[in-house]
């Protein structure tokens, strides 16, 4: 028994510090945060995945038009914003999916949008931010950051199995680990909100398209939506409250005139 707790011990230990010594600041966002891959790992994990993830949602859409609309969008707000500054090579990519009403982004750049969703946007300023927001969660490295959590989660839950024998214990560990996942998941969905505001609006956009976004997402929902504590997703409605407030604090005097809609 005393065996197999220094044993626990010692894999618990170095779980923590392997973690620790992934600890690194982001130049574009300031935030110091601790990442399991480097923008190389991250460029070349999103490449791998990204054929593999669209086969998954249906392909890649045959509407050539709008394909072309979501691929020239999102490069304009990579070259005229803080995008343009990242190691990352992003792209743009249609779903064929018209059911689901979803965008995303992997690791490194590739950046996704379904039919379900875009069909729901009346704007270009819409897409845009809907873009941002994706192009936010690229440059923040949430992805990195998300499997640096999960991979510590995971040698703490080992050394759990091996000091107690008990897969109960394990079970529980989990639990718990599953939703401090979740709840860092709400954070980096309003910190990639706040990034898409600033991002839109460098590249010419009205930020505030993003809280029409929201109302979409909204009235998706149909009122299925799961209670917000158990989500990855702040409530729609709660977003909306932070973007006002950021599109506020980033605009004091109000968004300029002209800005696209």
């Amino acid at each position: 028994m005393r065996g197999r707790l220094i044993i626990a011990v010692v894999i618990a230990l170095f779980s923590v510090i392997a973690d620790y010594s992934n600890t690194t600041t982001n130049p574009l966002t300031g935030e110091t945060q601790r990442v399991a891959l480097n923008p190389q790992q991250e460029i070349a994990l999103g490449m791998r995945s990204a054929p593999e993830m669209a086969a998954r949602m249906g392909g890649l859409s045959r509407n050539e038009k709008a394909a072309a609309a979501v691929a020239r969008i999102g490069a304009g707000l990579v070259e005229r914003s803080v995008a343009a500054k990242s190691p990352y090579r992003f792209s743009f990519h249609l779903l064929a999916d018209q059911r689901t009403v979803n965008a995303f982004a992997l690791p490194g750049g590739p950046i996704f949008i379904t039919e379900g969703l875009l069909r729901l946007l009346k704007t270009e300023g819409e897409l845009a931010t809907v873009l941002g927001h994706e192009i936010g969660h690229v440059i923040a490295r949430h992805s990195s950051a998300q499997l640096a959590k999960q991979q510590l989660t995971q040698g703490i839950l080992s050394a759990v199995v091996v000091g107690t024998g008990d897969y109960n214990a394990a079970q529980v560990g989990q639990l718990v680990g599953n939703m401090i996942g979740m709840s860092y998941g709400r954070g980096d969905e309003l910190a990639a909100d706040a990034l898409g505001v600033r991002i839109a609006a460098e590249a010419g956009y009205d930020p505030r398209a993003m809280i029409r976004v929201m109302e979409v997402l909204a009235r998706a929902s149909g009122g299925s939506r799961q209670p917000e504590f158990v989500s990855t997703h702040p409530a729609p409605e709660n977003r909306s409250a932070r973007i006002r407030e950021v599109i506020a604090k980033q605009f004091p005097q109000g968004p300029p005139e002209g800005l696209k809609k």
